[in-house]
């Protein structure tokens, strides 16, 4: 963090729901944000840490702030407790991690001001734009969304053999699987709730049509040995951080595999912003004996959905690290995946996918992004819409918005 009247934080917003909130006293946190792009940024999402709120705003609490606008109007906001500072048996508003809210930049805006205040009124309940969970109910998948496309991956239940006669699925994979939805509003729930496949049919809400299987899906990891890719088995364990509504967090956990002859484990973490085609992911491998191993992060080769014979155009810019894939469709429209990977060494392929390859530390999280878009949405619907997406995401990655926090009496 550096000095920026008080303190920065390095961060990220989206435009906010505009909703009234009375100050009860006239105190405030002062919240300055700042970026060096001339291009606009939507939904950045502002995240400061709680303990900066509390000694602004001593007792503050979740259920009596507000997050004002320059105008003065109210936007929706979130607080974490993904890193508490501390327990609070006082209750007097010391045990959050994080403060959250979303800005958008206009083309040529490079600065905008925020308040945090105490108030009267209880807070209102924001309208949830990103959610993840466990699927009990259709062999422990996990999947999360937010209002752009929703995504799910597969866990021990599907891996586990079939009794006989169950005709239950078996597949084992730790490949990322993308939802297409035509909607803002969460459809994970509505999906699971229609049966399984059946969300393989657009209702008008979108639909599953992306093919994973054995790949990496659309952003799954394995080490690349220099010929082969040694890759874990479904996730073993899960846990969720923080879900909504602005912001959601989770953690995969794979059990320990075989990487050419060094056990590697793997925990992923996502972080699922509103307003964003891409997530988030710090994959932190473990393992003994290398210094550094090599790790593959991957988009399915063959992607498309049954008698789609879908055309795969794929792009590699080694500047920034990004693999991207532009698939037209027979019938089910064109679509866009991409795994952005800063500091990236190389590409590779091997015979299921298309690979970007980046040195790891045991314990040290590798940092990317991966994501998708499908033209029946109706906002990305050509190749260069979605390489233009694309190259501003990683152009907003490498300079992230500032923020500073000054006390105002």
């Amino acid at each position: 963090m550096t000095l920026f009247p008080r303190r920065l934080a390095t961060l990220a917003s989206l435009p906010a729901l505009l909703l009234a909130a009375s100050a009860a006293s006239a105190a405030g946190l002062r919240v300055t944000l700042s970026h060096d792009l001339d291009s606009a940024r939507p939904s950045e999402t502002v995240t400061i840490p709680w303990k900066e709120v509390n000694a602004a705003l001593p007792g503050a609490l979740i259920q009596r702030i507000a997050v004002k606008d320059a105008s003065g109007k109210a936007v929706p906001f979130q607080v974490t407790n993904v890193a508490p500072q501390a327990k609070d048996p006082q209750n007097v508003g010391a045990a959050y991690g994080d403060l959250i809210f979303q800005h958008s930049f206009k083309t040529g805006e490079k600065s905008a001001t925020y308040t945090v205040e105490k108030t009267e009124a209880v807070a209102p309940v924001f309208p949830q734009q990103t959610s993840a969970r466990y699927i009990q109910e259709r062999l422990d998948d996990f999947a999360w969304e937010n209002d752009k496309l929703a995504h799910r991956t597969y866990g021990p239940a599907l891996m586990a053999p079939a009794p006989a006669g169950s005709g239950k699925e078996v597949l084992q994979t730790s490949g990322l699987d993308l939802w297409f939805k035509r909607v803002p509003y969460p459809i994970v729930d509505r999906w699971y709730n229609k049966g399984h496949d059946h969300y393989h049919k657009d209702e008008g809400e979108g639909m599953d049509f992306y093919n994973v299987g054995k790949s990496r899906g659309a952003g799954g990891t394995g080490v690349w040995d220099g010929k082969t890719l040694h890759v874990s088995a479904n996730y073993a364990g899960w846990k969720v951080l923080a879900n909504g509504p602005i912001r959601s967090i989770f953690e995969l956990r794979y059990a320990s595999w075989d990487a050419a002859g060094t056990p590697v484990t793997e925990v992923k973490r996502f972080t699922v912003d509103a307003g964003h085609q891409l997530d988030r992911i710090d994959s932190t491998f473990e393992f003994q004996g290398p210094a550094t191993l090599t790790v593959a992060v991957g988009l399915n080769k063959t992607p498309t959905d049954k008698g789609e014979n879908g055309v795969v155009d794929v792009k590699r810019d080694k500047s920034t690290g990004t693999l991207l894939q532009w698939i037209e469709q027979r019938s089910k429209g064109a679509f866009g995946t991409v795994v952005i990977l800063p500091g990236a060494q190389d590409f590779t392929d091997d015979a299921l996918n298309n690979l970007v390859l980046a040195q790891v530390k045991s314990g040290e999280p590798l940092r990317y992004y991966a994501g998708g878009a499908w033209s029946g949405a109706g906002e990305i619907k050509t190749a260069a819409q979605w390489q233009a997406y694309v190259a501003d995401f990683a152009k907003r990655a490498a300079h992230p918005v500032k923020v500073g926090l000054q006390t105002q009496p």
